[in-house]
């Protein structure tokens, strides 16, 4: 065949025909069983180019359109390319290819019209230079030659997406040699699937592989939704020294529509293992041979089909390094202090906001027109404070800097969910700080030092060292139960691909301003006024899809937007539109905003999207919540435009408020009415009522205690909002930085019963096992509480039944 490669046939050499990911696959299926596929190579993609002309057209359109870089451009050229490749019909010898290789997949698979995975291969993909992730689309499910073709040429043109061209515009990659393969693979019907590691991922020991497995699709055990068996092999022996079969309640499998959802499973098929001896074996007879070729040990996926017998089910879908116990030496090397290396001197102090040591050189940008003009990838970005115009600029910086603001401020917020290290409220780091000079900022500590206290790509080991290893962590907290939901705080949608395996049980907190402000860009009744209001459901919708899907089952809960009136000024055609308010933050926000005649059409398009990504892409773990509602007359007319829009409360469906303003603890029966559930914002909370500005870090360097979570005031307003809501059958949860920051509310939150805690992805592992202790702890104590009880005439009676307990027989 001219354009088809098999699997079998490529190797990591034949990158430039079959992209990164078809090579890679093709380097493994040499070594072990992969699901069989083969590859619509760069060349095929070519040859579509060349025979329609498209490839000139193209090259027409991306001068016409992409000449000052806007984001509206990309969008046209994006929109008309797609168009261009997606209605054009293929040329008749490469269509009879893709039509005789997927008839040939059948009869290797014994199959009648296989399910198939059609994946995106680009030539620039999986190369650290140039990472491509996320950035062009695969399709599941995908069944009969019409359809493959059909996504075949979905997958080609996802390579003209406007992130994708905006992307190699930044990298200085021409759009003419980023070229496409399609990898055409089976879709697994996993009976069982899971994890391997070439070494005991607890201990580092090499001599042993750890295999994880539960019942249906890996998602089960990856995402922590179930305790899996666990087996232990010798690596001299191939003898499975250790086994712990668990209860796996549920099973994780993928639906029609290529969805995955949890399944129930009976008790019998829960308890029994979900992998043969047999086939552990064979499991780790692969990890050995996949370890042995690539010289370290590894971290390998595996899905076990049950459309085939053993050995032949046996399937290996994804292979890494094992990042932890194989690099631990080198990271302590780098971690150790160099003899080179000066004290540094601490040239400014502020507020310690988002952890993390990075090292750059200083850009001082007191106007977006400055960061724009000034900032590189690496920098350090120094100014007087942020707000959601200045999240695309703090993407690419190593560490931010302010002059303003506290650690609720939306520069430290942004700066945890960016996972980049912050000092906020220094006063004096914009007047301070010197443009293009080296500085260490240690976001843990509160400090930026004078020059490199560490060189650029040790800071990055140092945080490695000190930071627990991340696939122990994972492998140990996956397996600790809670009854309290632990949520996670989210706001960059990118940014669910790095998270999306932390033992988090949804997101607790999207902010959907981070998509107006980095997805949009332009004010929604300037857009409205353009006749332009498409643009933006669909780039919302697309920002919480991403979030949606990536964690699918578990449930997104989206706020609504909460921008400020100066914060809505700096959009595109904002100034029209927006008033001068003296104090925004208690200003025009939140639902009174929503309900206004001014934006009411406004808010509609958020409603439109929100009932896009449920009805329309089938996401239904999306809920909405509220933010800042005041009155119950403001919640009944918000409650009547989400019923206009067509989206009604029900099982599936849930509307919580944001429980942000004092008056809701004060009459929680009547807002519940509206809602199903409230989500505490101790943020505004805590500014309401303790009377403190929580932009303002005036009071806070006088005393801290200004402004604290832990006040009694504010702890019993969230106290009676648990109590009294619960009365009702409704939920409560917490999104506010808080939990965050203090153990001590996390355990306050455990013992007055709140359902979740929503915190930032950093403190995602930390605040589970606060929780799970607290629960212990709670659980003790009430236990102790019945035994006392029973002992109450009896002073001696619980030392000797402990004795009893623990050493046996009558005498002691």
């Amino acid at each position: 065949m001219r354009f088809i490669r098999w699997l079998n046939e490529i190797g990591k050499k034949d990158i430039l025909i079959a992209g990164g990911k078809g090579a890679n696959l093709g380097e493994i299926a040499r070594l072990v069983q992969v699901p069989p596929g083969f590859v619509i190579t760069t060349e095929a993609f070519q040859h579509f180019l060349n025979s329609t002309g498209l490839r000139e057209k193209i090259k027409e359109i991306l001068s016409e359109f992409i000449v000052r870089g806007d984001p509206d451009e990309y969008e046209k050229a994006s929109i008309s390319v797609r168009n261009l490749i997606e209605n054009s019909p293929l040329p008749s010898d490469l269509e009879q290819e893709i039509v005789d290789s997927y008839k040939k997949l059948i009869e290797i698979t014994g199959v009648p019209n296989v399910a198939v995975a059609v994946r995106s291969s680009a030539t620039a993909e999986d190369i650290p230079e140039a990472s491509f992730a996320g950035q062009q689309d695969t399709y599941l499910n995908v069944r009969g030659m019409e359809n493959v073709i059909y996504y075949t040429k979905k997958v080609w043109s996802s390579l003209y997406t406007a992130r994708a061209l905006y992307y190699r515009d930044r990298m200085g990659i021409p759009h003419e040699k980023s070229l496409m393969a399609v990898v055409v693979q089976k879709l697994v019907n996993a009976r069982s699937a899971g994890v391997i590691f070439s070494l005991d991922p607890t201990n580092g020991d090499r001599s042993k592989v750890v295999i994880e497995a539960s019942w249906g699709l890996g998602e089960g055990v990856v995402r922590g939704i179930v305790t899996p068996d666990e087996f232990v092999v010798d690596k001299k022996t191939l003898k499975i020294v250790e086994r712990r079969i668990s209860v796996k309640k549920v099973a994780v499998i993928r639906d029609e529509a290529g969805l995955v959802k949890e399944k129930e499973l009976p008790p019998d098929l829960a308890s029994k293992p979900s992998l043969t001896d047999e086939e552990v074996v064979e499991l780790a007879k692969m990890a050995i041979k996949l370890e042995e070729y690539y010289g370290y040990p590894v971290d390998v996926e595996f899905s076990v089909d049950a459309d085939m017998e053993y050995p032949k089910n046996l399937f290996i879908v994804q292979v890494r390094p094992e990042t932890v116990w194989s690099r631990r030496e080198e990271a302590k090397e780098a971690a150790k202090p160099k003899e080179e290396a000066a004290v540094g001197t601490v040239v400014v102090r502020g507020i310690p906001a988002s952890p993390g040591v990075a090292v750059g050189e200083a850009k001082v940008c007191l106007t977006l027109e400055d960061a724009k003009r000034k900032l590189k990838r690496g920098d350090i970005l120094v100014t007087k404070m942020t707000d959601p115009d200045w999240v695309p600029y703090m993407r690419i910086a190593a560490a931010i800097v302010t002059d303003e603001g506290g650690r609720t401020s939306h520069a430290a917020i942004v700066s945890r969910e960016l996972g980049i290290p912050a000092v906020v409220g220094t006063g004096n780091a914009t007047s301070v700080l010197k443009d293009g000079v080296v500085y260490t900022v240690d976001g843990s500590k509160g400090v930026v030092m004078l020059g490199a206290v560490a060189k650029r790509e040790e800071a990055k080991a140092v945080e490695v060292a000190a930071a627990p290893p991340k696939e122990i962590i994972l492998h140990i907290y996956r397996s600790i139960p809670t009854g309290t939901k632990v949520y996670m705080n989210l706001g960059e949608p990118e940014k669910i691909e790095e998270y999306k395996d932390l033992p988090f049980d949804g997101i607790g907190l999207m902010r959907i301003e981070f998509v107006i402000s980095s997805w949009v860009g332009e004010h929604p009744l300037y857009l409205l006024s353009m006749g332009q209001e498409e643009k933006f459901v669909w780039k919302m919708a697309e920002g919480i899809a991403r979030v949606a899907s990536a964690i699918y089952p578990r449930p997104v809960v989206v706020r609504f937007s909460d921008f400020k009136s100066n914060e809505y000024r700096g959009l595109k055609g904002g100034e029209q539109f927006e008033p001068e308010e003296r104090n925004p933050m208690l200003g025009w926000r939140g639902v009174s905003r929503y309900i206004s005649p001014q934006y009411k059409k406004a808010f509609r398009l958020e409603l439109k999207a929100i009932r896009k990504v449920r009805d329309e892409m089938g996401l239904t773990n999306i809920w909405v919540m509220a933010p800042f509602v005041r009155t119950v007359w403001e919640a009944e007319e918000f409650a009547k435009l989400l019923e206009e829009e067509g989206l009604r409360r029900d099982r599936d469906f849930k509307v919580w408020a944001m429980a942000e303003v004092p008056s809701i603890s004060l009459m929680v029966e009547e807002f519940a009415e509206y809602f199903d559930g409230f989500s505490i914002g101790s943020n505004d909370l805590t500014q309401l009522v303790l009377g403190v500005d929580r932009d303002n870090d005036f009071l806070v360097r006088i005393n801290p205690k200004y402004f604290d979570e832990r006040e009694a005031p504010v702890l019993r307003a969230i106290y009676e909002i648990i109590r009294r809501a619960h009365r009702l059958g409704r939920t409560v949860s917490i999104c506010g930085q808080g939990p965050s920051v203090y153990p001590q509310l996390v355990e306050f939150l455990v013992r007055a019963g709140i359902d979740s805690i929503s915190v930032n992805p950093d403190a995602v592992l930390q605040t589970r096992y606060l929780v799970a202790s607290a629960e212990m702890k709670l659980l003790r104590e009430r236990l102790d509480a019945i035994y006392y009880a029973l002992y109450k005439k009896d002073e001696g009676g619980e030392f000797y039944d402990i004795l009893k307990k623990v050493f046996g027989g009558s005498k002691y």
